[in-house]
Formats: structure tokens, C-alpha cells, sequence
């Protein structure tokens, strides 16, 4: 079915706060609209509003047809206690809604007493909710998600089934099964937030060649540079620091280019109408004085009984006074220019400690087991100073070297040495220090008891996290916000070891680019886990790790 999508004067927020206004937006077949602005500019907020999750603060949204199948696949995977596999992506399709609401007109359709007056046709529902049924996939569903499956690497004949349960599973296979999902999916409007979280590289590619052949129309969130650059055929950029949002044609590479045009103007704009205000002012001013002075002088000088004097000077005076009054007025009549806001940039540098052994981290054929998983045999020394960037898979035992390298596993064969005054600080792939009931201030300070509370808050309004985030229980905060939470916590300790696991998930791109710059300067150890491909290009390696089915190569 070709669905149309209408967003008319939406605006949106939370509690009192109004995060973007006058959202106009209208989403055809083929298009892809990438979403973009800094985090906490509203752009998951907007996705939920277009989904119909949210009620929008003003504004409408409407679907021609009224009944196409919009779906919404959010950037967190929502993992419910007890919830299979299948079952999550029976879920995430909209194909366990679909049977669900079939089964209950069928009920409906077979109950022999008469409808309430009023009442829709039963027959009428039934047939309704078939076509939907129809229309999700749910009919052989079941049928295509083996293969899925095991496409992607989730066989169902080895350590994962259907019925393995989605709290078993790490995140890159969460994330894998979440990508089957939006395979298996058969949305007339599909609206995804950070899709490319956590996925490899075979699955970046996947996912691209899926959102390329989509027909429907497509809205995504994502900070994956590379991404949006291959995929997106329009933006709408949510700038929160200027209070607007405006849609660029053209992919994301075009919009870079005309939002930096776009911004140069508004400044060029703003300074001539400055300039000129500035010197009509200063004109006004002069006048003002020259006819200020001229009374006083004709006054001072001028004797009472000379008539011809005092007249020629008076008339001189209200000259003076005429032009002060012209000049007020082409002040008045000027085109108002408003100052364009300044915009708020990370300010990022990584608090440095005093330097650690030569030889940092060592492991020698060390073999770790994790259930039918083996890590290993594994023979690598990490020394200090060193710049390391690792790949793999996911669910290639990434995660797992890291725990050995840092001391926090136990190989099951082999040994491991953790080397002395070693600083390790680290964003982790679940962003887990900041997940918690607490608010965001007392949990932050908590880590860091050497700082007061009034250094805490003054450190975290620096990394964009102001009053209405610090009051805020942390695990409420958005993904983005509790990763520049961990940037924060990076500088305010000391580091000799840095450990970026996935760092650029969920961190808006201004962020991402202000992180390039802060790992220029760091001059410590660094282990980098990360699937961003400009990232691996931008940010300067000295070795190269990949990991695979357990075994870790060094590429040169």
C-alpha cells in the first residue's frame, strides 16, 4: 500500500518545556527524512508524535490513508522479562497486535447474541482487522523467520532459538534480532530511532540496502555519519539553540554544505544591520551633541539685544534638532535583524593521570568460556601510550577481551596481568553507570566525592546537561544524555587507559565530531570498539584488533 504521511504545525516536548514548534513535514513513498539536531532537541519525542505514541502539544498528523500501517521501531530494545525471540519480533512487526485483534473480532463475529445499539457491524470489524492481519505479515511469519535468523547469524540450530529469551542475549544480538525484525516488518511508514546502535558492519550494510529498497516512505534518527550520508534523501534539522527547524533537500552531505551557507548568512545579515544600526546611532548621537552645544554656545556669546544673532542661531539649533529627529527615524524604520543564538558546542577534554607502566595489559593463551561460547586462546600485550581500535562482529567476543584485558574475568585457561597504576576510565556499550532512580547530580557526585555539588552541576551544564536534566532520575534521561553524562565523568577523573565501547551510540553528531578532537590530544592508552566508519578513519590508530568467532587477529 503507498501511504502518505502529513505533519501540520506539530509541536512537542515534556512537562512544561516546549522543544520544537511548527513542525511542517510531509512523507511520500521513497522518501527518506533523516532527522537531525543535538541531543535533547525533541527528535525521539517527534518520531513518537508522527507514530502516534505521543499527542503532540499543538498541531496534527494525519495518514492518507487513514488506515496505512505505520511502524515505530524505538532506539532502545525494550527487552521484557519472559519475552522470547520470537515473540519480541512478533511484537516489534505489529504482528502480535494484528493476531491479537483479529482473534477478538473473530470472537466477536461468532458471539450469537445481538450488537449494543450503535455498535459497529461485527462482520465489518472482522474483515478489517483481517486485512490488517494480512497486511503486518503475520500470516507466515513463523515461515520467514528461521531463515532470517540464520541469515543473520543467529542460527536456531546452535546456541540461539526462537524460544531463547531476549534478557539472555548481549547487546549486539539484541541488536541483530531487532534488525531481523525491521527485515521481517511490512510497514507502509517505517520511523526508526538509532537504528545503526550497536549493528557490525555486515549489518550496517544490511540495513542500508533495506532502507534503500524500501518503497514506503521512511523517517530515521541516526548519528551514524556514513549512514545517512548513503541513505537519507532529505533532512529536518530540529535546532534547539536557535528555537527552528527547517527541511533541506538533498542528502545529508548537501545539507552540511547549505546549513553551513544557511548560518553564514544569518551572521553576514545580522552584523550589517548591526554595523549600520551601530553607525546611524553614533551619527544621532553627534548631531544630538553639535545642537546641544550650538544653544549653549548661542546663549553664552550672543548679547540679549542682538535679535539677528540669536534668531540665526535658534534657527541653526532646530536644524541640528531636525536632523537628530531623521536620524531616530531611519533607526526606527530599520529592518529589525535578530542575533542569531550562539550554539552550544561540547567542550571536551580527557582528564589525564599520571602515566602507568610501560607494559599495560597483557594476556597470555588466555581462554575464556562463556557457556557454548569460547574466547581464545588469546596471547596479546597492551602497552602503554598505545592506540588501539578493535572490530568484529557482533557477538564476536569484543566485550569479553575487554573484561580480560582489564582485569574483570578470569580466563578459564592461560593468565592475565593487569599492569601497575593503571587509570581506567570508560564508556561502556549499556551506558550503565548512569541508569539508576537517583537523580543525575547525586549519582555523578557519588562517583566523583572529591567534587562538590556546585562543581558537579557547573561541569555538567558544560556538557549540555543543565538544571531541568541534573534534577532528573538518571535512568530517565535520554541515551544520548547519560553518554555525555560519561563523557563528563571522563573528564572530571584522571585516565591513562581510555576504553570507548560503541562511544558515537546514541551521541548527537556535533558531540561526535567535538570527541574526534578530545582523542587528538589524549595521550594515553586507548582501546576503541566501534563500528562508526568514519570514526575508525578519522581517529588516528596505531594497531587494528578484529575479533571473530573468538579469535583475535591484528590486522595490519
Amino acid at each position: 500500500m503507498s501511504a502518505t504521511l502529513v505533519a501540520s504545525g506539530v509541536a512537542g516536548g515534556y512537562a512544561h518545556r516546549t522543544l520544537f514548534d511548527g513542525v511542517d513535514l510531509t512523507v511520500a513513498p521513497g522518501d527518506v527524512v533523516g532527522l537531525v539536531g543535538v541531543n535533547g532537541a525533541g527528535k525521539s519525542t517527534l518520531l513518537r508524535i508522527l507514530a502516534g505514541v505521543l499527542e503532540p502539544q499543538a498541531g496534527t498528523v494525519s495518514l492518507a490513508p487513514s488506515d496505512a500501517f505505520v511502524g515505530y521501531l524505538p532506539q532502545e530494545h525494550d527487552r521484557v522479562e519472559g519475552e522470547t525471540i520470537a515473540a519480541y519480533i512478533a511484537r516489534r512487526t505489529g504482528c502480535a497486535r494484528a493476531t491479537n485483534e483479529m482473534d477478538a473480532a473473530a470472537i466477536a463475529l461468532g458471539n450469537t447474541e445481538p450488537a449494543a445499539p450503535g455498535a459497529p457491524d461485527p462482520g465489518d470489524v472482522y474483515a478489517a482487522a483481517l486485512d490488517r492481519w494480512l497486511a503486518s505479515g503475520a500470516a507466515d511469519l513463523d515461515d520467514r523467520l528461521p531463515a532470517v535468523l540464520a541469515d543473520l547469524g543467529l542460527s536456531l540450530d546452535g546456541t540461539l532459538s526462537a524460544t531463547s529469551l531476549m534478557t539472555s542475549l548481549s547487546g549486539g544480538q539484541a541488536a541483530r534480532v531487532g534488525l531481523a525484525a525491521l527485515l521481517l516488518s511490512r510497514f507502509d511508514i517505517v520511523l526508526l530511532d538509532e537504528p545503526t546502535n550497536d549493528l557490525d558492519l555486515d549489518g550496517l550494510d544490511r540495513l542500508e540496502n533495506f532502507v534503500q529498497g524500501l518503497r514506503g516512505g521512511v523517517v530515521l534518527v541516526s548519528h551514524d555519519r556514513e549512514f545517512l550520508a548513503r541513505c537519507v534523501t532529505r533532512v529536518l534539522e530540529l535546532d534547539l539553540a536557535q528555537g527552528s527547524n527547517r527541511v533541506f533537500g538533498g542528502g545529508y552531505e548537501s545539507y552540511l554544505e547549505e546549513r553551513e551557507i544557511a548560518r553564514q548568512h544569518k551572521r553576514d545579515d545580522y552584523d550589517e544591520f548591526a554595523a549600520k544600526r551601530a553607525d546611524l546611532v553614533g551619527r544621532a548621537r553627534v548631531q544630538r551633541e553639535w545642537s546641544s552645544q550650538g544653544v549653549r554656545n548661542a546663549m553664552k556669546k550672543s548679547p540679549d539685544n542682538d535679535k539677528l544673532r540669536r534668531k540665526a542661531s535658534t534657527e541653526s539649533s532646530e536644524k541640528q534638532a531636525q536632523k537628530v529627529r531623521q536620524m531616530e527615524s531611519r533607526i526606527r524604520r530599520l529592518d529589525e535583524v535578530e542575533e542569531p543564538r550562539k550554539e552550544w558546542q561540547l567542550e571536551f577534554t580527557i582528564g589525564t593521570a599520571p602515566r602507568s607502566s610501560a607494559v599495560v595489559a597483557t594476556l597470555n593463551g588466555a581462554v575464556i568460556r562463556q557457556g557454548d561460547f569460547t574466547l581464545g586462546p588469546v596471547s596479546l600485550q597492551l602497552n602503554g601510550g598505545e592506540r588501539v581500535g578493535i572490530t568484529g562482529p557482533n557477538g564476536a567476543g569484543k566485550s569479553t577481551l575487554l573484561r580480560a584485558l582489564l582485569g574483570r574475568q578470569v580466563p578459564d585457561e592461560g593468565s592475565a596481568a593487569l599492569g601497575a597504576s593503571v587509570a581506567v576510565g570508560e564508556v561502556d556499550q549499556a551506558r550503565s553507570l548512569f541508569a539508576g532512580e537517583a537523580p543525575l547530580a547525586e549519582a555523578f557526585e557519588a562517583l566523583v566525592p572529591e567534587m562538590s555539588a556546585g562543581e558537579v552541576r557547573t561541569l555538567l551544564a558544560k556538557f549540555g546537561l543543565k538544571a531541568d536534566h541534573v534534577t532528573r532520575a538518571a535512568g530517565e534521561l535520554s541515551p544520548g544524555e547519560r553518554t555525555r553524562a560519561g563523557l563528563a565523568l571522563l573528564q572530571a577523573r584522571g585516565v591513562n587507559v581510555l576504553v570507548l565501547d560503541e562511544p558515537t551510540n546514541h551521541l548527537d553528531l556535533a558531540a561526535i565530531e567535538q570527541l574526534e578532537q578530545a582523542l587528538e590530544s589524549y595521550e594515553g592508552t586507548l582501546l576503541l570498539v566501534t563500528h562508526d566508519r568514519r570514526m575508525l578513519n578519522t581517529v588516528q590508530l596505531d594497531r587494528r584488533w578484529h575479533v571473530e568467532a573468538g579469535t583475535v587477529t591484528e590486522l595490519s
